[in-house]
């Protein structure tokens, strides 16, 4: 089983994440910020990868460090769970509509961490969560997880509809990326024979 399990805690959050990329989408959120934990389900119901991510945070000071953490911890367990990154497919891209929005979301499990973000918010929240942070939190798990990380939204005018459908098309490209494929043999997709360095 490709596992991972990070507990983390700080004088800022206090956070436990498991995570399973053979599941079958199986989620249990709780952050304390109600839309982030949408975020959350969505990509874990779209990439069939099981996430438990139970978060302590100060939210009595803002949502930044509970946001951030989540994010750094999620990627810490997905690295972890991908090891070596063995027979993977190393590469995923997704179209994902909703709606009047339409993102592109493209990655690589290179262990090289970017984010390339072409997406903005017309309002300040959604719900209580501060928009501001949807960047931050994709820019968060690339670095963890060692991805790099492209989304852009093609065209949109909802904020609820445009931040879903990153979720959503990270979810994909994740899906397609982490699984396995028989006809590599178990080999690392790369002709450095390792990823990441």
């Amino acid at each position: 089983m490709r596992t991972g399990r990070i507990e983390r805690k700080t004088a800022e959050t206090d956070i436990l994440v498991e995570v399973n990329l053979d599941g079958a989408g199986k989620y249990d959120i709780s952050t304390g910020i109600g839309f982030l934990d949408h975020m959350v389900e969505q990509f874990s119901r779209h990439s069939l990868i099981d996430v438990t991510l139970k978060v302590n945070g100060d939210l009595h000071v803002d949502q930044h460090h509970t946001t951030e953490d989540s994010a750094i911890a999620l990627g810490q367990a997905l690295a972890q769970a991908l090891g070596d990154k063995a027979g993977i497919g190393r590469y995923g891209e997704a179209h994902s509509p909703m709606d009047e929005t339409m993102a592109r979301v493209v990655l690589d499990i290179s262990g090289r961490p970017f984010l390339v973000w072409k997406a903005r918010f017309t309002q300040e929240k959604l719900g209580e969560w501060d928009t501001e942070l949807i960047e931050h939190w994709f820019h968060s798990v690339a670095q963890a997880a060692g991805l790099t990380l492209h989304c852009q939204v093609l065209y949109g005018s909802n904020n609820h509809h445009i931040c879903e459908a990153l979720y959503k098309g990270f979810a994909r490209a994740m899906r397609e990326a982490v699984e396995l494929d028989p006809r590599k043999g178990g080999a690392v997709p790369s002709t450095k024979g390792q990823l990441g360095g």
